[in-house]
Formats: structure tokens, C-alpha cells, sequence
């Protein structure tokens, strides 16, 4: 369900305020819009696991002197596909830029608190 206007204006009105309160908290709790495994890292990390279980079957069906280094490269490259495919990559860009930062700060009221308060008087008055 997606949030109003009003709702979305005081969101981020509170995580303004949260980030010139405390922006330790506010940065680590921040979650960057590339957080997700994509769909790439999924594929190729697929394929290479793919062909490490080829590797290990090879390994183990042949009857060759070096079929047990065969069997252990293809669960190593199986293992590493995985984990490949199940980790996330670098960040692409950082949420926080000093530029992000900047316009937060000139858009960010004055003092969030006083002006709920305001708000809250007002309603009581008309009531």
C-alpha cells in the first residue's frame, strides 16, 4: 500500500531530522537502493557452479591418475560459483554524498519538532 503525500512528506521530514540528530545511526542504518543481488552475480554464479559439478562428475567417472585433483578443482569452482552468485557486489554509489548530504540540509525545516508541535495546537484550536 503506498503511503500519501502528507505521510511521505512526514517521513522524510523524520529522517532528515534523524540524520542532524544523529548521522552515525542515520549511515548505517541507510539502506543504498543496489543492496539486492542482481540477477547477473545469480546467473554467471549459476553457470560457473554448473560447470564445477561437471568438473567433480568428471572427476569422479574417470579412471585417469589425476582423477581425484580433478574431483577436488570441481567442487572448489562449484563452491566458488555459489558463493559468487549468493554474495552482493561493491556498492555502486554512496546514498550520503556530500551532494545528497547538502540537499537535504537546505530542504530539512528548521526544527522539526516545533513545527508538529504548531500543528498540533492548530488542530486542537479548531476543535
Amino acid at each position: 500500500m503506498a503511503l500519501s503525500e502528507h505521510e511521505q512528506r512526514l517521513l522524510d521530514q523524520l529522517e532528515q531530522q534523524l540524520h542532524a540528530e544523529d548521522p552515525k545511526f542515520a549511515n548505517s542504518m541507510a539502506t543504498p537502493a543496489t543492496t539486492g543481488i542482481s540477477t547477473r552475480r545469480i546467473v554467471l554464479g549459476a553457470l560457473v557452479a554448473i560447470a564445477g559439478i561437471g568438473l567433480l562428475l568428471g572427476g569422479v567417472a574417470s579412471d585417469t591418475p589425476f582423477s581425484l585433483v580433478l574431483g577436488i578443482l570441481g567442487f572448489l569452482v562449484m563452491g566458488a560459483g555459489v558463493y559468487y552468485a549468493t554474495t552482493r557486489g561493491k556498492r555502486a554509489s554512496q546514498p550520503n554524498s556530500p551532494a545528497r548530504k547538502k540537499e537535504r540540509e537546505t530542504s530539512a525545516p528548521k526544527n522539526f519538532m516545533s513545527n508538529l508541535e504548531n500543528k498540533w495546537d492548530e488542530r486542537k484550536r479548531d476543535q
